[in-house]
């Protein structure tokens, strides 16, 4: 291995190293799968010690660009998985501040844009993933915590409906921020059986292939999720939380 550019003073040199590293993953001058160096190695073949490679490492791993087999020291490459990402993402709107306002405009853009695709591209097995949510939702009226958790699932089923993974890349982390207002709606306000028909309205436009009726109906349901939220007596401008339980 190449000795690594000479870090920067702003920066500090286990995240250069780190970053050298993820550009070669991504570069294909390490492959997915590939075993790395040990850190006495790596930290001899970059020159330096060995708890900046500890870190470099550490880094790597939490972003996803390395991993560790179980019951084993040797580390290989990897690429993110689209969890990670998601979860890279989401930390950061969190860091940022991103007001539950702000994620409602997002997802007020994106969800009725994924129900009208997914009314084109769905396949059996989409359809049949959407009424096995429906059935457990009709299950769960009295139960806020699951309803939420069921609420969670039906929009990340609509977004693999549409086979877009861009689409679906894009709503998750904003989707799973959603989780702690939202529950906070369902448990202040009776709105399980309004919640349920507008997923049921949506589905079946899915299923007819009725595009501007999939997207005018999931409209209609992010419009209800704000009164809702005002109903409740919710501050839209309180920044978004990391959720204690996602789908």
């Amino acid at each position: 291995m190449q000795t690594l550019p000479t870090p920067s003073q702003s920066q500090p040199a286990f995240r250069a190293f780190a970053a050298e590293i993820e550009r070669r993953i991504l570069a294909g001058e390490i492959k997915p799968g590939d075993a790395l160096p040990s850190e006495a190695k790596l930290a001899e073949a970059l020159g330096v010690n060995r708890s900046t490679v500890r870190e470099a490492i550490r880094v790597l791993e939490q972003n996803g660009f390395v991993r560790r087999e179980v019951g084993r020291k040797k580390l290989f490459a990897s690429i993110p998985q689209s969890g990670d990402i998601s979860q890279r993402l989401k930390l950061v709107m969190v860091m940022e501040n991103v007001t539950f306002e702000e994620l409602w405009e997002a997802m007020y853009a994106l969800e009725p844009a994924a129900a009208q695709a997914a009314s084109r591209r769905r396949d059996d097995g989409d359809l049949e993933a959407l009424d096995r949510n429906l059935a457990a939702t009709r299950e769960a009226l009295s139960d806020s915590k699951r309803l939420t958790e069921l609420d969670i699932e039906f929009h990340m089923l609509v977004a693999r409906a549409t086979s877009n993974r861009a689409l679906e890349a894009a709503r998750t982390p904003i989707g799973e921020l959603f989780y702690p207002p939202f529950l906070s709606v369902m448990s202040r306000l009776n709105a399980a059986e309004r919640l349920l028909f507008a997923h049921e309205q949506i589905v079946e436009a899915i299923r007819d292939r009725d595009a501007p009726k999939a997207r005018e109906w999931m409209e209609k349901h992010i419009l209800d999720f704000r009164r809702g939220y005002e109903l409740a007596n919710l501050d839209m401008e309180r920044p978004a939380q990391l959720p204690e339980t996602t789908s």
